[in-house]
């Protein structure tokens, strides 16, 4: 259960906070996920996904269907790494942002975990 690093992307006075942990169980996702709810109370969303071996999960929370989890995992798919739960929280800047930019967005601060040196 280690943070391997951090991303900050801002759309139209949105904050996309992206975190990335090494997991090896549910339980350790569950813990990391407890831990940021609390740390994020104000956040309108806490989207993410996991790949645990041939586990794989994701969720939207909220946000449109398809515009958060699935983007999130596509990069972790993508990159062709395991044990790894990635997830971006979004306090909202006032400005409905559209499937399209939303969907940017998600994959951006996913993508950006793989170049942070946080």
């Amino acid at each position: 259960m280690k943070k391997l690093s951090e991303s900050l992307v801002e759309i139209k006075k949105s904050k996309f906070i992206g975190l990335m942990f090494e997991v090896k169980t549910k339980e350790e996702v569950d813990i990391i996920l407890e831990e940021i709810q609390k740390e994020h109370k104000k956040a309108r969303h806490i989207c993410y996904a996991y790949k645990i071996g041939t586990i794989e999960k994701k969720t939207d929370d909220k946000e449109p269907s398809g515009t958060a989890g699935g983007p999130i995992l596509n990069i972790i798919n993508y990159k062709g790494i395991d044990n790894v739960l990635i997830v971006v929280v979004r306090y909202f800047g006032g400005t409905l942002l559209g499937r399209g930019l939303l969907t940017r967005s998600y994959s951006e601060a996913a993508s950006k975990l793989f170049v942070s040196n946080n």
